[in-house]
């Protein structure tokens, strides 16, 4: 529906109020409510943020989709089957390669940017980021019980340019349940268990409450808190199963507590006010950078012991206004994080690998962020809602331990001294940015267009302009054309930019280019960002519920950061003083597809998509940015059986998976390995049982036919596929 606005009221609001706002469903909702009791108010139309998600490289994961295929304890369980998605590791190496996290598009997982309810999740940056560009980290998927999602956004390529630094691969937004006007609560109970005894089994806990706080409903809140726990794997599964030193999959234990109080100050002014604390414990499984082992990481794995664990705070204020001349968002979080874990090596083949089974190091990383924008419909020439919006964020972390690493042969390594105690252990940055983005209707909504700008402005790495354009376009009843290009960064990250971070190779891992001696590497202050251009067009069509769609993406990418190539000097022994720097060029593009079929409405109904890799690579090398299936197809069949009864059966098929083809070390320079990961398909069924209105019952099977793959550290085979299990789950609600 569209409201025609004073042009004047228009104007002004332009003029006061362009660095400040989007709008929560519950002020639309009420607006609707209003409307139909005859109020005189404002119609709010669609802004270009909420239209970008109906572009061809979005998709939508409601929690009705995860009740049916509930995710084992790790949201990235059930986002991995969205198109163009992954589960990969930092890098094409293969190390720490069961700690895989969300790839989109090839792009890697730093350059997938995860958020809560909109604000963005920056815990995994408190990792150490070692020289091959690996983290320990499991990522930043795991802080939201499954039960307690509303929905998660996922918007890959030109629709995730808005979001600013680390979205050049896309945006996972994870939106939690809201408060209700009405007293509501629930008690959820999981467990997941593999028919193997090696490995590790999932049993989970939480409850919600929600409810008014006041007797006009004007106070509402929300609680939930969550208990969950997967065993790792057995210290010796891949040795036992395919004779591999290899570690299998590592555990977590995760306690999380999370409120928001909503306050209507008025039918049209809401503030929100959100604290949460969470813990997540990594359970050892024997992993260590490269996959090698000594008594210390043996004992460990063997008992089962935590070797690090996040501690995570967070805390946001938001207000969501409407007003006689559009909307606005106010919004300012605050997040942080302790990683505490035991210390690890940073020299040579130890690096990564656990050196002392008593002694813990704490990394502590803050984020600060305000973020205001604006929506202002107008006409002229076409239905307009204008995004007018400001956003600054800073980032300070502390990490004594990535500092810590002495030498005794050299006292300074390019003018830094290799005493821990006189390097700085601490660094920071801000960033600023402003952005405008429009979404533009024509003709009755045939034609729209979503032009938008974002200028960006790091303390330590300068400006950066981010245009986009995406478009819709019909093609009579039954076909859309949808389109866009967009030209996104990566600031570089906290260890690469701070020059006390030092790391030495002795001899081995030094690159090609230095035939001869050891290496140091330095964190460098004078990179510049990673910038990707993405694009990508499709066609979608939708008849009588049947929805499919074709899209062509492609990424041209530059200025990856990668390890020192090019010696900037010489120690008193006679080592190679390296810095991070700026690499080459990379190409990522491919297919994406899905259908969505009721074969019996509103009984039977299937869903595919599928993800087709023409190219992912370095263009110097010919290596792949990461480790992902030429192909993935993922399938399911609903079948509503009765009003109560829910069946579900669902596979996912991966192509083959291709190591690096050419040596980037000196280590790796007699050959690498050319072991593959053959295609293979995972079959789950499921089921749902809803008893009364206040009690339902879910279970299923996973792996139905027990597909396993072990880890051999061998090429592309660096992660394990878990086998048969077995899972049930009960809610209980009023």
């Amino acid at each position: 529906m569209n409201t025609s606005m004073d042009h004047k009221k228009t104007a002004l609001a332009i003029l006061l109020m362009g660095f400040i706002s989007s709008t929560s469903a519950a002020n639309i909702n009420e607006d609707k409510d209003r409307e139909k009791e005859g109020e005189d108010i404002l119609v709010i139309r669609e802004t270009a943020e909420q239209e970008l998600k109906q572009q061809a490289g979005a998709s939508i994961i409601t929690a009705e989709d995860i009740k049916r295929t509930p995710p084992v304890n790790d949201l990235s369980d059930i986002i991995r089957k969205m198109p163009g998605v992954n589960l990969t590791g930092n890098s094409a190496s293969g190390s720490r390669g069961n700690n895989r996290q969300i790839d989109i598009r090839g792009m890697g997982p730093e350059n997938t940017l995860i958020l809560i309810d909109g604000n963005p999740v920056r815990s995994r940056d408190s990792v150490r980021y070692s020289w091959r560009g690996e983290r320990d980290t499991r990522g930043d998927t795991n802080w939201v019980p499954p039960e307690m999602v509303e929905r998660i956004e996922v918007l890959r390529g030109p629709a995730a340019a808005h979001y600013g630094s680390g979205a050049a691969g896309g945006v996972v937004n994870i939106i939690t349940k809201r408060p209700t006007n009405d007293w509501t609560g629930s008690l959820s109970l999981f467990t997941n268990q593999p028919e193997s005894d090696k490995e590790g089994a999932t049993k989970r806990a939480n409850f919600s409450l929600s409810g008014p706080l006041s007797d006009d409903d004007s106070l509402t809140m929300r609680l939930y808190g969550n208990i969950n726990k997967t065993d790792s794997d057995s210290w010796n599964i891949n040795t036992v199963e395919n004779g591999s030193q290899a570690a299998g999959r590592e555990g977590v234990r995760n306690r999380d507590i999370n409120s928001v109080f909503s306050w209507k100050m008025t039918p049209n002014q809401i503030i929100d006010f959100e604290a949460g604390y969470s813990r997540q414990g990594n359970i050892y499984a024997g992993d260590t950078q490269y996959s090698t082992s000594s008594a210390t990481t043996s004992n460990l794995a063997q008992s089962g012991a935590e070797t690090n664990r996040l501690y995570r705070q967070n805390y946001g204020i938001t207000h969501n206004g409407i007003w006689d001349w559009g909307q606005s968002k106010l919004n300012f979080s605050y997040e942080k994080t302790n990683n505490t874990r035991l210390d690890e090596g940073m020299a040579g083949s130890g690096e990564g690998r656990i050196t002392d089974a008593q002694n813990y190091s704490t990394s502590r990383l803050q984020n600060y962020r305000a973020n205001g924008e604006v929506y202002i419909p107008f006409d002229f020439y076409a239905d307009n809602m204008l995004t007018l919006g400001t956003e600054w964020t800073r980032e300070e972390l502390e990490d004594p331990a990535s500092t810590s690493f002495t030498t005794s042969s050299d006292t300074h390594v390019g003018g830094v001294s290799t005493k821990g105690s006189e390097r700085k252990s601490k660094n920071s940055a801000s960033l600023g940015a402003l952005y405008f983005e429009d979404n533009m209707d024509f003709a009755g909504g045939a034609t729209k267009l979503i032009p938008g700008l974002r200028f960006d402005h790091h303390t330590q790495f300068g400006n950066n302009f981010s245009p986009s354009l995406n478009i819709q376009q019909d093609l009579g009843d039954k076909f859309k054309l949808k389109a866009g290009i967009a030209r996104v960064f990566k600031a570089p990250n906290l260890y690469q930019s701070n020059p006390s971070y030092m790391m030495q190779t002795r001899g081995n891992g030094c690159p090609l280019s230095v035939p001869t001696g050891s290496c140091y590497l330095l964190g460098n202050q004078d990179l510049d960002a990673e910038v990707s251009v993405n694009k990508e067009v499709g066609i979608q069509f939708s008849d009588s519920g049947v929805n499919a769609g074709l899209t062509y993406f492609r990424n041209d990418y530059k200025n990856k950061i990668i390890s020192g190539e090019n010696v900037i000097g010489k120690t008193a022994s006679g080592a190679n003083v390296l810095q991070w720097q700026n690499g080459g060029k990379a190409l990522i593009d491919g297919l994406e597809a899905n259908v969505k079929i009721p074969v019996v409405e509103d009984l039977l109904t299937w869903n595919t998509n599928a993800t087709y890799m023409f190219r992912s690579k370095q263009k110097s090398t010919g290596n792949p940015l990461s480790i992902i299936p030429k192909y993935t197809i993922n399938t399911s069949l609903d079948w509503q059986v009765t009003d109560k009864l829910a069946l579900n059966t669902n596979m996912t098929t991966y192509g083959r998976q291709k190591p690096r083809g050419t040596p980037e070390s000196r280590t790796e320079a007699g050959g690498l390995s050319k072991t593959v990961v053959g295609g293979y398909s995972i079959v789950g069924i499921g089921a749902n049982y809803t008893i009364n209105k206040n009690l339902r019952i879910s279970g299923g099977i996973n792996n139905l036919f027990d597909r396993s793959i072990y880890r051999a550290d061998d090429g592309a085979s660096t992660y394990n596929e878990p086998g048969r299990a077995y899972y049930a789950g009960v809610t209980t609600s009023f």
